[in-house]
């Protein structure tokens, strides 16, 4: 078979699928360049910047840039990896080579763009700018301005662009000399198969059944303050992993500052006069642990004769300051996250995958670490997975515990990380090494589908209708020896113990529990030992007051912003938040109100009307006014101070006296 040679005048001619790799490994030379190029152009905003600080920063971008350079590039290996003669042929190799140049001159225009506006907005671009500028009528003219006032970043990217042109243009392929068209296009099929298998892994982040695509978020692993993310980043990432995301965007329903703090602000001043007590934290937060699941919360199911799948959890909550409707802030482990540590909620799309990620948050990490606490977070899965790495560090976590820490794949489950039983047998010996007083959160695994068990336990766990009950039942026979062991250390009656669930699980089966409410009911309870809480009380407790109620409970003394309440000491009325099917959900006294950012849609008396069959919209309307009031100003308050990136106690003073 004869195939034409390559284009001349490339002085370095390999094999093609060599050569695709060369132009993607020249790509990605060219963000790590840009990349000194955006911290050279902002060093005011990267104090303090180290050696082993920036190395960390451009290892971390590598990962970053491999999937922005994927991504973008994807028409290009297309082109390059598709099986057929005419790859070898000079005028396709040149329009090839074009749609590199192209595509890859747009990209590093649209980055290095962001060496300038990064100081107006301190974080990288993301698809908001569409919305943000599509009103302007004078776009081009401002445009124009752009290149003119800022030349020299433009002259950076005419050399990004130089060195990309005469760079891919020493890069060049010959055609293979087969004689066999079946192994010419028996090899190529293969070959593009395995491209499209390393291009999904590196566009991915990773090839683990556990590893979500990377997102901002993740960027919070190779930073040391919140600012450096956005040199972990870059620009045509930020956008692409944001093009389908919903942007938050200020409301105003209220029309000051002054008459929306008086419905709901987040900022809290503790007035707490008692000495602060040093106590360790210890949170738990159980993978799909339903509040369908447990026992003690569900008396009244089957005329009383429901006993759930926890027996140990039933015995716990007797003791323990237990409320009935407790409830998630969203139905994603992603969501979980931000809600338990930071108190921060997550409306219309994950905060971590939101444009905001990057924002400077207060944390119970970061806030006890002010009072020299220890922290740490587990997680038995593989370093990496969901991100919760890059969140604790974000968070102000100390360390990190995973799969890697742990260090024996023999009780690995081959899916999701280390069984949860031998996982937090470890997790009480490394407490037992840590100094107190110490704040831990840690994040099981094994309730997970596809819901396997350790071999030595499948008989033991008998479940109930749907799989997921055997491995509930595991998991609470997990805790059961967690408690035992730590019951026998030193630090065990100076701790507080925060049980809750990430989310509600996808398996129901008791029926009042497939609602709009019960998509959301899971377990919060406080158990301190020593301390008798009396059991369950007819009350609203919702995720994103774990940590206010924590700091109330240790008579912390200093503002933080949380999106909850001290449920101990708060006297404002108990409420809960969620957002599901494009609608805010919001929790009071005995009402669920349904509202879609415009208008309320519907009330119901969810606690007697467990199936919201009857919808009090045009019966109540008092009430749906308070609790419309009530919604508005938690959206305001959560929307504009996300954008605004307005987080912690000082951005609210800033916001203040900007509003002055």
């Amino acid at each position: 078979m004869q195939l034409k040679e390559p284009f001349s005048g490339l002085r370095l001619k390999t094999n093609i699928y060599v050569a695709l790799v060369l132009n993607l490994a020249l790509v990605m030379a060219l963000y790590t360049l840009s990349r000194l190029g955006f911290y050279l152009f902002n060093t005011s905003f990267f104090e303090s910047m180290t050696w082993p600080r920036m190395a960390h920063i451009m290892m971390g971008g590598l990962r970053f840039d491999l999937s922005a350079t994927l991504y973008s590039n994807s028409l290009f290996i297309l082109l390059m990896i598709v099986p057929i003669t005419i790859r070898f042929n000079k005028i396709y190799q040149k329009i090839v080579w074009l749609v590199l140049l192209i595509v890859n001159a747009v990209a590093f225009a649209i980055n290095t763009a962001d060496f300038i506006y990064y100081r107006f907005t301190l974080r990288r671009t993301t698809v908001s700018v569409i919305s943000q500028f599509k009103n302007e009528e004078n776009l081009g003219r401002l445009s124009l301005q752009f290149l003119w006032d800022y030349w020299y970043a433009v002259l950076f990217w005419i050399f990004l662009l130089a060195l990309l042109y005469f760079g891919s243009r020493r890069i060049g392929y010959m055609g293979p000399q087969l004689k066999s068209r079946i192994w010419f296009y028996g090899s190529g099929v293969m070959a593009m198969l395995l491209s499209i298998y390393l291009f999904v892994g590196g566009a991915r982040g990773g090839f683990r059944s556990s590893t979500r695509p990377i997102t901002l978020s993740n960027a919070a692993a190779y930073a040391e303050t919140p600012n450096d993310i956005n040199l972990v980043l870059n620009t045509p990432f930020a956008l692409m992993r944001t093009a389908k995301a919903n942007v938050i965007q200020k409301v105003n329903y209220f029309s000051s500052e002054e008459e929306l703090d008086k419905v709901f602000s987040p900022l809290r001043k503790p007035t707490d006069t008692v000495a602060f007590k040093p106590s360790n934290v210890v949170i738990l937060i159980l993978e799909s642990f339903s509040k369908e699941f447990v026992g003690a919360y569900n008396k009244d199911i089957d005329g009383g004769k429901y006993s759930g799948y926890t027996p140990f959890l039933d015995s716990l909550i007797g003791v323990s300051y237990a409320y009935q409707y407790s409830l998630a802030n969203g139905r994603k482990s992603i969501d979980a996250m931000p809600s338990v540590i930071c108190s921060i909620p997550s409306i219309e799309v994950p905060y971590v995958l939101s444009h905001f990620s990057g924002n400077k948050v207060n944390s119970l990490a970061s806030l006890l670490n002010e009072k020299k606490y220890y922290t740490a977070f587990f997680h038995g899965a593989p370093n990496g997975s969901m991100g919760f790495d890059a969140f604790a560090n974000l968070s102000g976590f100390d360390n990190y515990f995973g799969k890697t820490e742990y260090n024996n794949d023999n009780d690995f489950d081959g899916i999701w990380g280390i069984w949860d039983e031998p996982f937090l047998q470890y997790f009480a010996n490394q407490m037992n090494t840590f100094k107190q007083p110490f704040y831990t959160t840690l994040f099981t695994v094994s309730s997970h589908h596809p819901y396997n068990l350790p071999e030595q336990y499948e008989n033991k766990f008998k479940g109930g209708p749907k799989l997921v009950h055997r491995t509930i039942e595991y998991t609470d026979f997990a805790l059961k020896r967690f408690f035992k062991k730590a019951s026998s250390m030193p630090w065990f009656n100076n701790t507080l113990f925060v049980i809750t669930a990430d989310h509600a699980s996808a398996e129901i089966a008791v029926q009042e529990y497939n609602s709009a409410w019960g998509y959301f009911s899971i377990p919060i309870f406080f158990f301190r030992p020593g301390e008798n809480g009396g059991g369950l009380k007819q009350e609203i407790i919702q995720q994103v007051d774990i940590m206010p109620t924590v700091l109330g409970y240790l008579h912390f003394n200093e503002p933080y912003v949380a999106y909850g309440r001290d449920i101990f000491n708060d006297k404002r009325k108990p409420f809960a938040f969620n957002y599901l099917n494009n609608m805010y959900q919001f929790f009071q006294g005995d009402y669920l109100l349904q509202f879609d950012g415009s208008k309320s849609l519907s009330l119901f008396q969810f606690k007697t009307d467990r199936y919201l069959k009857n919808n009090l919209i045009n019966e109540l309307p008092d009430t749906v006014m308070q609790m419309s009031n009530s919604l508005k100003a938690f959206i305001q308050q959560y929307n504009n101070r996300m954008v605004d990136n307005n987080l912690t106690p000082e951005g609210s003073q800033l916001t203040k006296a900007l509003h002055k």
